[in-house]
């Protein structure tokens, strides 16, 4: 491993050879979700402990047998990244690693003289491993986001939120796979999630900005969804009065949501029973 071209082509082959043991692209395809490295640990056998670390993301150990510790004190897709990152090391057979906040700075396909090999394979593993090209193909493909669809924030977004990786890390891995030009990858990844979110919201002020905000529709019937509990969901749903297809969200409020917005769009003035959009937006009582 004389090379950094040498290490990400072997880390990248680890993880799609990993990914074809386990199955993962059949299951994510049925299920519609995204890649669940917390399964892919417990199904190696690798011991996976999560606790309040001081100064670290994670580490990797071999002793006195293989195992992966996680911080309790980061978002999950930093927490997601982090376990791949180790199982990286893991998988390739390194030797123990401890890591800190460097290891989401550095690009593992960008030649970085100053950051180890070993620790530029495994950030290699995590984001071949976490993000594949056809995981991304299929949820564009199953969403219709297509052509200049992905130079929107909104988009690029909601993509990151299926997939489970950070906004800024789906620009970049977009232009990777020559999905986004690097120019167009560099200007939406200087977009504060922030401002993407209030604008999904349009209008409704939440009681803070910590969760993510997702826009569902009936594409997204029977997908699984990995919300948090600080999550807001916004249900963009048709609605045609006049034929009864109406929405009713009890079930929605039965299981611990609360509908802060409930509004029709496209409906026009003195007229009934037209199509128009349902806009719902909900969120957990358990905030």
């Amino acid at each position: 491993m004389s090379t950094y071209a040498v290490a990400v082509r072997h880390a990248a082959m680890a993880a799609a050879r990993l990914h074809h043991n386990l199955g993962t692209q059949e299951q994510v395809v049925r299920e519609g979700g995204r890649v669940d490295v917390f399964e892919a640990a417990a199904r190696l056998d690798v011991p996976l402990l999560f606790r309040p670390l001081e100064g670290l993301l994670g580490a990797f150990l071999n002793d006195p047998i293989p195992g992966v510790l996680v911080t309790t004190r980061r978002p999950l897709s930093v927490q997601r990244f982090t376990t791949a990152h180790e199982l990286g090391h893991q998988q390739l057979g390194r030797k123990p690693s401890l890591d800190d906040e460097s290891m989401l700075v550095r690009s593992p396909f960008v030649a970085q003289p100053a950051y180890p090999l070993q620790e530029v394979e495994a950030n290699a593993f995590a984001v071949t491993f976490l993000m594949p090209r056809w995981l991304i193909t299929w949820h564009c493909e199953h969403q219709g986001w297509i052509g200049p669809a992905l130079q929107r924030p909104d988009v690029v977004y909601q993509l990151s939120l299926r997939i489970g990786a950070s906004y800024q890390a789906t620009c970049w891995t977009l232009a990777r796979y020559k999905l986004l030009s690097a120019p167009t990858a560099k200007k939406l990844a200087g977009i504060e999630p922030r401002g993407i979110k209030a604008d999904l919201l349009s209008g409704y002020d939440p009681p803070d900005f910590r969760g993510d905000v997702w826009t569902l529709s009936e594409v997204d019937r029977g997908m699984t969804i990995s919300g948090s509990r600080s999550d807001l969901f916004v249900l963009r749903l048709p609605e045609h009065s006049g034929s009864g297809y109406l929405w009713h969200f009890e079930q929605l409020q039965d299981a611990g949501f609360a509908l802060v917005r409930d509004e029709r769009e496209g409906a026009v003035e003195d007229t009934v029973g037209g199509h128009v959009t349902r806009r719902v937006t909900a969120l957990s009582r358990e905030r």
